[in-house]
């Protein structure tokens, strides 16, 4: 444990220096108390609507902005260090390859959850600020739950980046893998889904395809914060199939963890064959 708390605080360190608690909190902010307040404009609307429709609009915002950053935030966790020469250096410490990345996912967990909270957590604060009458209790658990899903977001995505960082050769590669990464799950995956929803006119099971929703962990993600919100727009594109889809939120955050220990394991495995 004191091993990984040593690379998790230098990888902290190096993320205060670099600025990304800076960059991604205010961005964060900036986006959420934005879409707060004008996210209905295109409907004639400006100001703040209700916690739901602010939910809705700000999980729709981190679809696109979690996976992403977190991907560009660790891409090179591991052949950055290689071509640096600092990672062989590394590895002659009294420090396990386990220790070494679990502890970079640490540091790196703890910037973008860090980020995540300040940022969308301003938008909470704006509300109960400014918004009369806003039910606190109400408020607390909606951005709560919505924080910490998005936290779990990134948190896959973030053992996607050491996956790739410990598959490439060089950086650029590690770059454009994850930026294919981040299409497939975000743009591709479900524009699959409806694909196959058109060109099989119903010949698969209706039964089946919900599930598969489960293999996407943006899907996953937007199931757990747009799930009841009628006017968010969960019966749009592949999530009018989360109707079908006969599980419980309690499922939900149990499969999106469940990405993050499969990928992080992935990650550890792809690390130790590397350096084997």
């Amino acid at each position: 444990m004191k091993q990984i708390y040593h690379i998790a605080r230098k990888e902290f360190s190096d993320g205060m220096r670099n600025r990304w608690i800076l960059a991604i909190s205010i961005l964060f902010a900036v986006l959420a108390v934005g879409i707060t307040w004008f996210g209905a404009a295109a409907s004639g609307q400006v100001g703040f609507t209700s916690i739901p429709a602010t939910i809705a609009s700000l999980a729709s915002l981190a679809t696109f902005l979690m996976p992403l950053i977190a991907l560009m935030l660790a891409y090179d966790a591991v052949v950055g260090e290689e071509e640096g020469g600092t990672l062989m250096l590394l590895l002659t410490y009294p420090l396990s390859r386990g220790q070494l990345l679990t502890g970079k996912f640490v540091g790196h967990g703890c910037i973008l959850g860090l980020a995540t909270l300040i940022g969308f957590g301003s938008a909470a604060v704006a509300i109960a600020l400014w918004v009369p009458d806003v039910s606190i209790g109400t408020l607390v658990f909606s951005f709560g739950r919505f924080i910490l899903s998005s936290i779990l977001l990134g948190l896959v995505f973030l053992a996607f980046a050491y996956v790739l960082s410990s598959h490439a050769n060089e950086k650029s590669t590690a770059a454009g893998l994850a930026l294919g990464v981040w299409f497939l799950f975000v743009l591709v995956f479900d524009l699959a889904l409806l694909t196959i929803l058109v060109v099989t006119e119903g010949r698969i099971s209706p039964e089946l395809l919900p599930w598969l929703l489960l293999f996407n962990p943006t899907d996953i993600y937007r199931l757990i914060n747009l799930g009841g919100f009628e006017a968010g727009g969960q019966g749009m594109g592949v999530m009018a199939l989360a109707s079908d889809l006969p599980v419980g939120a309690a499922v939900l955050w149990a499969c999106l963890a469940g990405w993050v220990v499969a990928i992080l394991l992935l990650a550890h495995w792809r690390f130790a064959k590397r350096l084997g």
